[in-house]
């Protein structure tokens, strides 16, 4: 049987590849330099980026793309470790709220130079992507919509 791979399916199995090259790279750096993965430099980014730099683990959940539940594992080892503290919501004792400590704001600061420094190296090899990364951005988002 021979099935010819249509365009769609070469996109599909390229981008997969190049993303855990690029995962698999940014886990290495962030684990062996600041010692957390990229799904939790993704967490605390996240919380950085939020007002105050704090949010609901739901917000959290769905900007990082995980469920609640697994937001509130992830979470937990770097509550531990004081990177992230959790409080209860004044208007919904319900919802927990996640906040990055200055131990957190310290380790995103310098978690990413780690990632700025490897995505340079990383795309030092990438010249294409490097001349239009504006545009190569703004269609990678356009995927993830």
């Amino acid at each position: 049987m021979n099935l010819q791979i249509t365009p769609e399916q070469t996109l599909a199995l390229t981008f997969a590849n190049a993303w855990n090259r690029l995962e698999r790279r940014l886990d290495h750096s962030l684990g062996s330099i600041r010692g957390i993965s990229l799904a939790e430099y993704r967490l605390l980014r996240a919380l950085g980026d939020a007002r105050d730099s704090q949010a609901s683990r739901v917000d959290l959940a769905q900007t990082v793309g995980l469920t609640p539940s697994g937001v509130t594992r992830a979470l937990r080892p770097m509550e531990k470790l004081g990177i992230v503290s959790t409080r209860r919501s004044k208007r919904d004792a319900r919802l927990a709220i996640a906040a990055l400590t200055t131990a957190g704001h310290e380790l995103l600061r310098d978690a990413s130079g780690v990632v700025d420094d490897a995505m340079q190296q990383y795309l030092a090899r990438a010249p294409k992507v490097t001349a239009q990364m504006t545009a190569f951005i703004e269609l990678l988002d356009d995927i993830g919509h």
